[in-house]
């Protein structure tokens, strides 16, 4: 008998191998890492350095994310650190102003000075400009310009193709400033494709608590807020004593003026009350004439100002449809503008006396005109106003940088030749070239040499020192006869000074605009009621008895002009000086006690009269 035969193996249909080299699978990482790693080397070279690439632009793009979010958020979250220690206070959201370096010193000496055109402008290190509130009210920033046809119960708008657009707006002296800003034109078509729908706004999310002298600045401005709105609501100007008003060019001249005042002092009600009128009820389509220099500080700069600080385009607008009817000024055989046009019909014409303009007014109209061109993307308000700088820039009859009173609208050449001022008719074409300058970035060296050769021309022609205080002043000189007599209007020259050294220019500068701002202070502060009257006349020579400062009975009055505590403002922020701070201070507060129309209606207290 046979043993039985094996069975036959079972059938298999796979093979398995285990590749552990002595090691049991446990589903380890280890093994997962190989098997990409072999997963990796089987890709070609091409594949590799296609994914390598593409991993390294991720990179790179997160790097420059980040850079970006950074940098914005630095810029939100700086505060000085007072401000983040004072408490909330209701209703008031006062704007932190900024506090420039000291000045940089520059070389005084006149031979280099032709350096300073070739250079490239300096930087500073500054922490300006100021993180103002300009939030939008809150029922433009929801409604935009919708609400605009709503308020004035459907009433047409000045029309402008693109005036519903809404245009980022940096200001060269506003609250979005951006450093050496040049004043380069946007085509219209880039306008209309890159600019967001509303001015950018930086917010506070904690308004410092007002200290006691901002408390009363605000009281004071709400004490003649209140008679306005009471007693001239939407015209020109209040008349105090008589509880009534006047009117200039029926245009509300003091509700747009105080726009800008009153978004800085955080008074939003009246801000907002004063920009349901200027929607519903300033209209231009009316047969007035309007003073060009007048109408372009007051409206058109109080209007841009409003937009600049609100980021609400109905301020644009509104200053655009107003340069629009300012334009026909421009249009003489010398370029030269009229010093009147009526915003209605569009006829200009000079003043009935005479066919001259005064320098200062056609001089003076460039910020502004420069500054809605490069909002609107308008060439035409820029190119007119800049004619006429360039025009000036190149006329005879100037004496080492100063210029006569007066110039013709025919002929565009100086008349009155050989009197010579920095005061009434010539004073703020001076501060303009050098303001001119630094809007347009520094690049336009012809302002900056006419700037700097008018304050060497000042120097030798038109500096005194007075006796027997040796008090420094500027003078007039009228065909070669030096006059000792300066008007108020010349206290601009303190704070353009600084401004210029600020900006780069000879450290020089900055000892005479403190020596002239001690003058300024001492033409209040020797005054009984402490203002300055508008013309004073200076000693030259020692005598028994005498002051150094004489008035005369046709200049005790004051007109509440700003040239002394704007140049205070300069000299403060520049220097960090106190003095300044209380100087000012000490006006105000004179302003305050004489100038104030009380609750009685009988008492006619007027303008002060300076003895």
């Amino acid at each position: 008998m046979y043993p039985p035969s094996p069975l036959p193996p079972p059938h298999r249909d796979f093979i398995s191998v285990t590749l552990s080299l002595g090691e049991n699978y446990d589903n380890s990482k280890t093994l997962r890492r190989r098997s990409c790693w072999r997963k990796w080397k089987q890709l070609s070279r091409l594949q590799r350095n296609a994914i390598l690439f593409l991993f390294a632009f991720l990179i790179l793009c997160g790097l420059l994310s980040y850079t970006s979010l950074a940098d914005q958020w630095k810029a939100l979250s700086v505060r000085p650190a007072e401000e983040q220690k004072r408490p909330e206070v209701p209703g008031l959201k006062p704007a932190n102003p900024p506090v420039l370096p000291a000045p940089q010193e520059a070389d005084g000496n006149r031979e280099d000075i032709p350096g300073i055109l070739s250079q490239k402008p300096r930087r500073h290190f500054r922490r300006g400009p100021p993180h103002l509130q300009i939030r939008a009210p809150k029922k433009d920033m929801k409604a935009g310009t919708q609400d605009d046809t709503k308020e004035r119960g459907g009433a047409p708008e000045a029309a402008n193709p693109e005036g519903d657009m809404q245009r980022t707006a940096i200001s060269w002296r506003g609250a979005m400033i951006e450093p050496q800003q040049g004043t380069e034109l946007p085509s219209r078509k880039a306008d209309k494709s890159t600019t967001p729908s509303l001015l950018p706004a930086r917010i506070k999310d904690k308004p410092a608590h007002p200290n006691a002298r901002q408390k009363e600045v605000v009281d004071i401005f709400l004490h003649a807020w209140k008679g306005y709105r009471k007693f001239a609501w939407g015209h020109d100007e209040l008349k105090p004593v008589s509880r009534s008003f006047s009117e200039w060019f029926g245009l509300g001249l003091t509700l747009i003026d105080a726009l800008d005042t009153m978004w800085i002092l955080g008074l939003r009600k009246e801000f907002e009350e004063a920009r349901k009128w200027v929607s519903t009820k300033l209209y231009f389509e009316k047969d007035v004439d309007v003073n060009l220099f007048e109408s372009t500080i007051r409206i058109l700069g109080g209007l841009l100002s409003a937009y600049h600080l609100s980021g609400d385009s109905l301020f644009l607008r509104k200053a655009e449809d107003f340069g629009n009817r300012l334009m026909p000024a421009f249009k003489t055989p010398s370029k030269i503008p009229y010093s009147d046009v009526n915003i209605g019909t569009g006829i200009a014409h000079p003043p009935r006396w005479t066919s001259d303009s005064t320098v200062a007014e056609v001089s003076s109209i460039q910020l502004e005109f420069r500054e809605l061109s490069r909002l609107t993307g308008n060439k035409k308000f820029q190119e007119a106003a800049e004619e006429v700088t360039r025009h000036i820039h190149s006329l005879p009859g100037k004496k080492d940088g100063l210029v006569p009173m007066f110039i013709n609208t025919h002929s565009g050449l100086f008349t009155h030749l050989g009197v010579f001022t920095v005061g009434a008719r010539a004073d703020s074409y001076y501060e303009y070239l050098l303001k001119q300058w630094i809007q347009g970035g520094k690049k336009e060296t012809q302002l900056l040499e006419d700037y700097l050769e008018a304050i060497e021309g000042m120097k030798t022609h038109l500096l005194r020192h007075s006796e027997p205080s040796k008090l420094t002043f500027v003078g007039e000189l009228a065909h070669g006869h030096f006059s000792a007599k300066m008007d108020h209007l010349v206290c601009f020259l303190p704070g353009t000074l600084a401004l210029g050294v600020h900006h780069g220019l000879p450290a020089d500068h900055m000892q005479l605009a403190q020596k002239l701002m001690e003058t300024c202070y001492q033409m209040n502060r020797q005054m009984e009621t402490g203002l300055s009257p508008e013309i004073v006349h200076f000693n030259l020579y020692p005598q028994p008895g005498l002051q150094d400062i004489e008035v005369k009975p046709a200049d005790r009055h004051n007109l509440l002009r700003p040239e002394t505590v704007e140049s205070l403002f300069y000299l403060y922020r520049i220097t960090g000086n106190p003095k300044y701070q209380d100087w000012g201070w000490e006006i105000l507060q004179s302003f305050n006690s004489f100038t104030r129309e009380r609750s009685c209606p009988s008492r006619a207290t007027g303008r002060p009269t300076a003895h």
